[in-house]
């Protein structure tokens, strides 16, 4: 079995979660605990451009500590490595939910709660439903990545379209199936 260490603490891998533009998640097991490592990686992405992504992961992760919205704890952090270790929040992703027409009002009324948080601090989390785990009718934002807000980056003008059955989600679904 596979296995991957945060500050020589190892764990084992149990699955590949996603990429992101960023990074890899894993979800992770040590002494019967599930965690998500994610471990950084430096392939390039045509649409956003980056500086040091551990250090931006740690300042995001502390930015968006502090407004309370729900979100897993950062654990621990090797600087060396590039890699985070996450608690793990089980769930679906609003990605899958939205996809089997199951997006129900409430997880809508919760981003926008959150959303009504982050604004007014001048910041925008990353929309796509991919990001977002629904786990006992609660939604979490598991990415930690977050940006000065720019409207058009906010969920009524770009996440919203990927929150349900849109053309939108479909196109990403066909072009990412395999």
């Amino acid at each position: 079995m596979e296995t991957i260490k945060v500050n020589e603490k190892e764990f084992k891998i149990i699955k590949l979660l996603g990429k992101g533009k960023g990074g890899y998640s894993y979800l992770v097991s040590y002494d019967k605990e599930k965690y998500v490592v994610k471990q950084i990686h430096h392939e390039p992405c045509e649409y956003y451009q980056f500086g040091n992504k551990i250090e931006a992961e740690l300042s995001d992760y502390n930015k968006l500590y502090s407004t309370g919205i729900r979100m897993p704890k950062m654990l621990d952090i090797d600087m060396k490595n590039e890699r985070i270790l996450k608690e793990f929040i089980e769930g679906y992703t609003i990605y899958e939910l939205a996809l089997e027409d199951k997006v129900r009002p409430s997880y809508i009324k919760q981003i926008k709660n959150m959303c009504e948080i982050l604004y007014p601090l001048n910041i925008n989390i990353d929309y796509f439903p991919t990001n977002f785990i629904v786990s006992n009718e609660l939604l979490w934002y598991i990415d930690y990545e977050c940006n000065d807000y720019m409207e058009e980056w906010n969920f009524e003008n770009w996440g919203i379209k990927y929150w349900s059955k849109t053309p939108e989600l479909i196109e990403y679904y066909n072009k990412n199936k395999n």
